[in-house]
């Protein structure tokens, strides 16, 4: 199922390019945020999953560009993206498993504006990402069982400013942040529908260019995985979403005007994001065969 939240946080069911609205699965419901709502659905899918069919069933819906889509699971108890996990098509050695926080704040939707912010950074970069979301609460999870703990997956763009130093080196705080920074969506696509989340291709355009086109395959670390040496760290928790990761060769840099558009088979429709720099500033467009090539260099085979 792709459920979607739309307009002033509706619940709805994507259906094609039509969304069909689902809130009378939620009826005598209260919820203070729209957070609530969606984590109520995750924690009780087996309850709520036949509410949401019955719901839904018969209507033909509105059409989805007639909508606004909004980030499916809006205000995350955790955002981890994971770091340098990518083979870059096999031309480098995997990198330690690492990761690092976004702020919940930082997440914006379908059709929304990353606004590019006046911190002194070299370049902003676009990284579209295959995320997923945890369905229950996971503790020290063995490899083997880590899959069963993802409700779904989505669609994931990691806005990156490059260049801003910290107190001890380059700053993932400073660089990965900032607010809307963390365009997500829109559909939430329940784990049940993807049948192997590391044979997915992942695409990005830049104004109808061509960027990244890069399969999920090329982890380095594997999706459970992740799941695992995560779950050690931190307790994953039910609405937390974990970023898997770019293949950054195909990566470039954003600025004012841009309209980023990312999709992954399987998860609907694109994610759609506009770019808006108060600043104006500019870079050289196209592929950042530069930084490409150090990713590389960091760790060549």
């Amino acid at each position: 199922m792709k459920l979607a939240l739309y307009e002033d946080y509706q619940l709805g069911v994507i259906n094609g390019d039509r969304i069909v609205n689902a809130m009378s699965a939620v009826e005598g419901m209260s919820f203070r945020r729209p957070q609530d709502m969606i984590e109520e659905v995750i924690i009780n899918w087996g309850e709520m999953r036949p509410r949401i069919e019955s719901a839904v069933e018969g209507q033909d819906g509105v059409a989805l560009g007639s909508v606004r889509l909004r980030a499916p699971v809006p205000k995350p108890p955790k955002l981890i993206c994971a770091a340098v996990n990518y083979l870059e098509f096999g031309q480098r050695e995997a990198a330690v498993l690492d990761a690092f926080l976004k702020s919940p704040t930082a997440v914006i939707g379908n059709g929304d504006t990353c606004e590019l912010p006046p911190a002194p950074a070299s370049v902003f970069h676009h990284e579209p990402e295959l995320a997923f979301v945890i369905g229950k609460t996971a503790s020290k999870v063995e490899q083997d069982d880590a899959l069963s703990y993802i409700f779904g997956y989505t669609n994931f763009l990691d806005m990156s400013a490059r260049g801003l130093q910290g107190a001890v080196g380059n700053s993932f705080f400073l660089g990965k942040c900032w607010d809307t920074f963390a365009p997500m969506g829109p559909a939430l696509v329940t784990a049940d529908e993807i049948a192997d989340p590391q044979d997915l291709q992942v695409r990005l355009w830049n104004n109808d260019e061509p960027r990244h086109d890069f399969p999920t395959s090329d982890m380095a670390h594997k999706i459970p995985e992740l799941i695992s040496e995560m779950s050690k760290i931190t307790t994953l928790e039910p609405g937390d979403v974990i970023a898997t990761g770019v293949n950054h060769q195909h990566i470039g840099a954003v600025q004012n005007g841009d309209v980023l558009r990312m999709e992954i088979e399987g998860l609907g429709p694109p994610l759609i994001i506009n770019v808006s720099d108060p600043s104006g500033r500019e870079w050289p467009r196209g592929i950042d065969t530069e930084f490409a090539a150090m990713i590389i260099a960091s760790g060549r085979r």
